[in-house]
């Protein structure tokens, strides 16, 4: 019933000079069901997500989703991912190799051109892309992005402007991702909000 959360956990990508990190509560709708947490450290990066979803005090949902990943640059160089989605098990991985990039998901393999980009939201150079990587489960998506301009939003409790995107991902010709992303004036990442195809509301909310 779920699943289909698992969609927007997706990452990363650049090099800083100095480590930046993001933490972001995690809500379904009204109900908070946990935490996203983002540790990018100049060209490595850490995410950790931790979900739980109550139906009548009952846990119904169970995600926890770890990626470590290694950049070049705005190219993807190592990856490494591992995800418990209630009972299911799924590990990724992936490497530069010459002229490719080749991802492992579960013992098997498919190449990408040799420079990819996951959902790196901190970085907007993502919105330049026509295709993006998931690290959980090794989807090549085709992307589509929308520019709403300025929009207000509320961000650790304060009102503001942010420049507001609609991003679509599809993967052989079904509907995966949509996504809607905030930045502020200095083109940092502030908001996500994703809705499911069950029509749930995904918000991620900067703590």
């Amino acid at each position: 019933m779920f699943k289909p959360l698992a969609a927007v956990l997706i990452l990363l990508n650049v090099s800083f000079a100095q480590a930046k990190e993001w933490y972001f509560d995690v809500w379904l709708d009204k109900q908070k069901i946990g935490t996203h947490t983002f540790l990018l450290n100049q060209s490595q990066l850490q995410s950790r997500a931790n979900f739980k979803v109550k139906v009548l005090f009952i846990n119904a949902y169970r995600y926890q989703h770890q990626a470590d990943e290694t950049w070049q640059g705005a190219c993807l160089s190592q990856l490494k991912a591992h995800t418990e989605e209630n009972k299911e098990v799924t590990d990724v991985k992936g490497s530069q190799q010459g002229d490719q990039f080749v991802v492992e998901k579960n013992g098997k393999s498919q190449s990408l051109p040799a420079c990819v980009m996951t959902f790196a939201y901190w970085n907007p150079e993502i919105l330049k892309q026509k295709q993006l990587l998931n690290p959980q489960n090794a989807e090549y998506l085709d992307i589509n992005v929308t520019d709403d301009g300025l929009q207000p939003i509320t961000v650790k409790g304060q009102q503001m402007n942010a420049h507001q995107y609609r991003l679509t991902g599809r993967y052989q010709g079904k509907d995966k991702l949509k996504i809607t992303l905030w930045y502020d004036d200095q083109q940092q990442w502030v908001a996500l909000e994703s809705i499911t195809p069950e029509g749930y509301k995904i918000i991620y909310k900067l703590i």
